[in-house]
Formats: C-alpha cells, structure tokens, sequence
C-alpha cells in the first residue's frame, strides 16, 4: 500500500513538473508572453465588432469552476501561435455562460457542456463549434477550417 502511494505521488509531482515546464517553455525570454485578447462577457460588442472590423467571431464559452477552462486560459489560449492566428482573424470573445448575457446565450445556442468553443461569422451565425479542452494547433487547426467554410 505504502509502495502504490508513493508511486502515486511521484507521478503526480512528475507530471506537475511537467505541465509547469509546458506552459513556462512558450513564453520567450525577453519579449511580453501573448495570448488571445477577449472581449470579456459582450456578445454585443463582439457582434459590433465583427461587423466594423469584417471578421468572424470566436467565442470561448466557460464557466468559472469548470477545470478544462482554466488549463485553457493557462495554456492554449497562451501560445503564441495561437494568440496571433486568433488575434489576427477573428473577434474575439470569452462569456462566462452562468453570468450576465450567459445563461440567456447558452440556451439560444443549445450549449450542453463547458468550454464550448464557436465560430460565428460577422453576423452572429454559428459556422463551427467544438467542446472540451484543444491543444494549441488543434485549436489553430479549428480556426482554420471555420476561415476555409
């Protein structure tokens, strides 16, 4: 029983050492780390702002204990390659779906789980969606697909 535990716990700390290394290696020493810049909790001002600017919208539908979410925010949303493939296509926008505009948005747009991820071209039409956690060139991968629809 001892041994088990043990084990137990150097796999835990492992693989602590590990997501740390992960999310510390994509920020680059000397230069601010990037991530996507959202538009926090407006539905309305990313519609007005996908009309005026002429891009998609891509929404991260969370919920504030949901853990997928937060490792997420820690680490996809944080990559460089993601933060400016998003930041150069798309508005941007991240609601937290149990607050303000949120819950009335989950029920129009059917949403069973957190996070949702949806791609709505400018005027608020849904083109992708995906649910759970996406590594960064998967997510990448998805914005892609939605651009080429």
């Amino acid at each position: 029983m001892k041994k088990t535990l043990h084990f137990s716990c150097f796999i835990i700390l492992l693989w602590l050492a590990n997501y740390h290394h992960t999310v510390k290696a994509q920020e680059t020493p000397g230069k601010p780390s990037t991530q996507i810049n959202f538009i926090e909790n407006s539905w309305t001002e990313a519609l007005k702002q996908a009309a005026k600017q002429k891009k998609y919208i891509f929404v991260d539908a969370y919920a504030s204990w949901c853990g997928p979410c937060k490792m997420l925010k820690a680490i996809t949303f944080k990559n460089n390659k993601v933060a400016d493939f998003y930041n150069d296509n798309f508005v941007n926008v991240a609601i937290d779906m149990e607050k303000g505009q949120g819950p009335a948005l989950a029920a129009e747009w059917g949403l069973q789980a957190y996070p949702t991820m949806i791609i709505f071209n400018s005027k608020g039409k849904p083109i992708s969606g995906t649910v759970g956690y996406i590594r960064p060139n998967d997510l990448i991968k998805f914005g892609q697909r939605a651009l080429n629809k």
